[in-house]
């Protein structure tokens, strides 16, 4: 794929960008090292004031890299402007928040024959984050922001159709005052991942993407015994059971699977409903869906704008293609528009089996599969029948099922009568084939940790560690 902004509303190639050769690459990681050694000798309240400074910088550009964001993948501007707010909520999170999350642990030290024994948590060094198109600031920060307060440095290694973002997002840190080579945007193809990560200076990854660049990224990280986190694919069950505020669940149900243009994650894209209400939710949801408004995504009255690559909008085609001839049917939607871009309108297909690549696949862009469950143990069927298990919603009124639900759905997050998201508060990630390792809270900031056990003793003879082996 070259790397290159090519506008998604009309399919026009905006600028390219060559690939970094192998010896920039290897001095990047070079500066990253030397960077490292920098950063460790830094506060966390010099580290939180470059985080604020970076923050109160993308508050100030929201316009500029929101319109950046809407030509390079096509997310409608208001999307994109909230994208960038998000992200500075999350730098001011991490920089009020850092010290408190890594602050020594102490151990009960009686226990362990010490006079003292705490865990202390240190930087692990130069990380390799490999991140999508879909939320290109985003799913950076959430991971930039605490590795770097953590003392981490960064070395992107973004989608290829954002370098632009890709480039603003190393301008930016620097903008803010961190040392030179603390978080580099290197532009590269997916070819040269292997080679980074191989690389000794390079102490960790991260990847945000699809389950094959998991297993890729992952394998090569089990080989060199590297720390790797992976958030991959989802295919999120939207559970609507019969106590449920109908007309609420519909409205979200359509917003949760058409943010972002239907190019997300954690977006729902199972709506799998009790058949007491089937019918009445069904009616509401396809009314919602065809009335979103497809459009030019930087108009304020646009709801869904293009898919952001062409082969992208050629796997959802596919998949509906596949569905339907086999058998389903589209409630709505379910053709693409004449003309330029990579336009595909909001659309739900039911009666959907086992033999259909939609039962088992991830749709990312804005189809919606429907479901009808014979009761609550055959939601959960039909919601935990899935390789992956990113996000989950459950929709009911009755306390003793919201519980249940909180239990029995197999998933990284279950959200009760709300939309699945993230927050900076919350971690995020997700089990089975989405993945492992968390983002986002203390435990996000503590995944590039070396999470050292210090014991000391009184120095008298009197036994201790030491006494016993492992």
């Amino acid at each position: 794929m070259p790397i290159a902004t090519i506008n998604p509303a009309t399919g026009q190639l905006v600028e390219s960008f060559d690939a970094l050769p192998d010896g920039q690459v290897d001095a990047a990681i070079e500066r990253s090292v030397e960077a490292f050694e920098a950063l460790c000798g830094t506060t966390f309240a010099e580290r939180a004031q470059w985080l604020t400074a970076a923050a109160d910088l993308l508050d100030a550009d929201r316009d500029d890299i929101g319109r950046l964001m809407t030509t390079e993948m096509g997310k409608t501007y208001a999307s994109a402007k909230a994208e960038a707010a998000k992200c500075a909520a999350a730098c001011r999170f991490y920089a009020a928040n850092a010290e408190r999350f890594l602050a020594d642990e102490p151990a009960d030290a009686s226990a362990v024959g010490a006079t003292r024994a705490y865990v202390r948590y240190q930087p692990l060094g130069p990380v390799l984050a490999v991140m999508p198109w879909n939320f290109p600031l985003w799913q950076v920060m959430r991971f930039a922001a605490p590795a770097l307060m953590a003392g981490n440095v960064g070395l992107l290694k973004h989608a290829s159709n954002v370098p632009q973002t890709a480039l603003y997002l190393e301008k930016l840190f620097r903008r803010a005052g961190f040392p030179v080579g603390a978080f580099q945007t290197l532009l590269v193809g997916s070819r040269s991942v292997e080679r980074i990560l191989t690389d000794p200076r390079v102490r960790a990854a991260t990847l945000t993407g699809s389950e094959g660049a998991g297993r890729a990224v992952g394998r090569t990280a089990g080989q060199e015994l590297k720390k790797v986190v992976l958030e991959l694919g989802g295919s999120d069950p939207f559970v609507v059971m019969p106590s449920a505020d109908l007309e609420r669940a519909a409205e979200v149900a359509t917003t949760a699977r058409c943010q972002n243009n239907g190019q997300s994650c954690i977006a729902a894209k199972r709506f799998i409903v009790h058949t007491d209400v089937y019918d009445e939710f069904a009616e509401a949801f396809v009314a919602r869906m065809s009335a979103l408004r497809v459009g030019d995504p930087m108009s304020a009255d646009t709801d869904v704008g293009p898919l952001a690559t062409e082969q992208g909008r050629a796997d959802v085609e596919e998949l509906v293609r596949d569905a339907v001839d086999k058998g389903a049917r589209v409630l709505c939607g379910g053709q693409r528009p004449d003309g330029d871009g990579w336009w595909y309108p909001p659309t739900v297909v039911t009666d959907l089996i086992p033999e259909m690549r939609m039962w088992s696949e991830e749709v990312f862009g804005p189809v919606a599969g429907l479901f009808r469950a014979a009761s609550y143990t055959d939601a959960i069927r039909l919601a935990n029948g899935t390789s992956f298990g990113l996000g989950s919603n459950a929709w009911t009124r009755d306390p003793a099922e919201q519980e249940r639900f909180a239990t029995d759905l197999d998933a990284g997050s279950v959200f009760i009568n709300g939309m699945t998201t993230s927050f900076p508060e919350l971690p995020f990630g997700g089990v089975k084939n989405s993945g492992h390792g968390r983002e986002l809270s203390a435990q996000g900031i503590r995944e590039f940790c070396n999470l050292k056990t210090v014991w000391v003793g009184s120095g008298e003879s009197r036994g201790g560690a030491g006494s016993h082996s492992e």
